[in-house]
């Protein structure tokens, strides 16, 4: 059964230059894409709209069916049961995705509270146990901190966290591991792949990084100036790309990776 049905998707700024053209695909549950791209070929865009949350002075046509839910012209009101249930979004960026005035527990804990309708001491038990779920250690102590006061690798699982709390059926990882360093990369892309399975969420993962998008996704749609330019098994995609943007990126990716080896060799 599908559970994201994106056709003609285009975004457009208010006077009306094109940001992203007539994309279409699909997620069923379980399934795992990655959008890829240079920086502005309209991945992040494509997220936002997913859910509605747009720029004001954005506009998208076209169809998106999340969850049997009509997402373009829908209100805001009546997508606030879809954001979170349906499906949830974690940024690149978790010091400003999550409020710096507000402690890390409160933010996990309000869409607990939502979800299972918990409060006071069973709440608190709920949001340590959330917290310990993407591994971050002393979850108690963390709970009373504020944003600052964490390294970005636990801002960012506490972010993970807060989107998993109502169990969506799909996950939307928007750049997640790009301000980390390498060595909280990979613990972050293994938490979000073991998560995944053990709830058999789908996943669209968006990244410029090939080497990430394959520990993490099976298939990949590959964007260049807000258009689609391939799309196919990442395997295909990595291992034998039809197009020449998608070459590049493939060459591209080979050689950082190889600078990468040269510069950790002893």
């Amino acid at each position: 059964m599908t559970l994201l049905d994106v056709q003609g998707l285009s975004v457009t700024t208010a006077d009306g230059r094109p940001l992203v053209h007539d994309l279409s695909f699909g997620l069923a549950g379980g399934d795992r894409l990655a959008l890829i791209g240079e920086s502005g070929s309209g991945k992040s865009l494509t997220t936002l709209a997913l859910l509605g949350l747009l720029p004001e002075q954005m506009t998208a046509t076209g169809s998106i069916l999340l969850a049997g839910t009509q997402i373009i012209g829908a209100a805001d009101r009546h997508l606030t049961g879809v954001r979170g249930r349906d499906a949830a979004i974690v940024f690149q960026e978790p010091l400003t995705a999550l409020d710096p005035l507000m402690r890390v527990g409160r933010q996990v804990a309000g869409p607990l509270a939502r979800r299972t309708g918990l409060k006071g001491a069973k709440l608190r038990a709920a949001t340590f146990e959330a917290l310990a779920q993407v591994r971050l250690p002393e979850p108690e102590r963390i709970a009373r901190a504020f944003p600052h006061e964490i390294s970005g690798g636990q801002r960012q699982r506490v972010a993970l966290a807060a989107a998993l709390a109502c169990e969506p059926r799909l996950l939307i990882a928007d750049e997640p591991t790009t301000a980390l360093d390498v060595s909280v990369q990979a613990e972050m892309l293994d938490l979000i792949d073991t998560l995944v399975r053990e709830r058999e969420m789908a996943v669209l993962f968006v990244s410029h990084d090939l080497a990430v998008v394959a520990k993490v996704t099976d298939r990949a749609l590959v964007m260049k100036d807000g258009r689609a330019v391939e799309e196919g098994a990442v395997r295909d995609i990595v291992g034998a790309p039809r197009e020449e943007y998608t070459r590049r990126l493939v060459a591209s990716a080979r050689r950082l990776e190889s600078a990468l080896d040269l510069r950790s060799a002893p």
